[in-house]
Formats: structure tokens, sequence, C-alpha cells
């Protein structure tokens, strides 16, 4: 137990401990539950007017995030969009390539939604989720 504490202690010393990941929205976006992120982040919510922004693939960050709100794995993700873009019902979430653009994209779009660790958040967003 105490090998488990010094290390958590040295890794957030360190600052390569992160925090977590949350979804944000541009302050306009209304609340959002979990159920719905995951259908905008998964093509089901075509009603909504709502921007999803994606990390590029082989980011932890990503990883992290589909695994709590959408419940598939990079692979299966993959898959998944593959299948949706051949049939024709649907292209995957705009991918950028770093956290801060992400947060950038959300805080100057409208209708945008996206995550970042929670150590990055600032006024210029708001949390609608910690998955």
């Amino acid at each position: 137990m105490l090998k488990k504490t010094v290390l958590a202690l040295c890794l957030a010393a360190s600052g390569f401990a992160q925090a977590g990941v949350v979804v944000i929205a541009n302050p306009a976006v209304a609340d959002l539950d979990a159920a719905t992120i995951k259908k905008v982040y998964l093509g089901k919510a075509k009603s909504l007017n709502v921007e999803a922004i994606d990390l590029a693939d082989g980011q932890a960050l990503k990883g992290e995030f589909h695994s709590k709100v959408t419940g598939k794995t990079e692979a299966q993700l993959q898959a998944y969009w593959a299948k949706k873009v051949f049939t024709g019902k649907g292209q995957p979430p705009k991918t950028v390539a770093s956290s801060a653009i992400v947060k950038n994209t959300v805080a100057n779009t409208a209708n945008a939604i996206g995550y970042i660790d929670e150590s990055e958040v600032d006024g210029s967003v708001k949390v609608l989720l910690r998955p």
C-alpha cells in the first residue's frame, strides 16, 4: 500500500499524472447527458445540431474517452465507422491532433463538444460530463 501511495505522489508531483477525461462543450451548447453524448459520437443523434470533435487515433485520452463513454476500443471504432461510411450511413466525427486543438475548436464553435484532460479545463469551455 505504501509503495502505491509513494508512486502516486511521485507521478502527481512530476506532472505525468492526468486528472481524467472530461467532456466539454462550447458554453452555448445545452447540457447533454452521457447517453446523448454517446449517440453524438456514434453518429446516432442526427436530429441534434451538435458537432463532435475527436482526437486522432493512438492517443491515450481517446482510448480512455471511448472506453468510458461509447464502450468501444479504437479497433472497434475503426470498424464501426468503416461500415457506416461504406454503407453511406454516416461520417465519423472531425478529428484533431491534440487536446489543445480540441479545446480551442470547442471554445470557438457554437455547437461543438469534445473531450480533454480535466486539468486543461478553463473558462472558455464548460464541462458536460466527468465519465
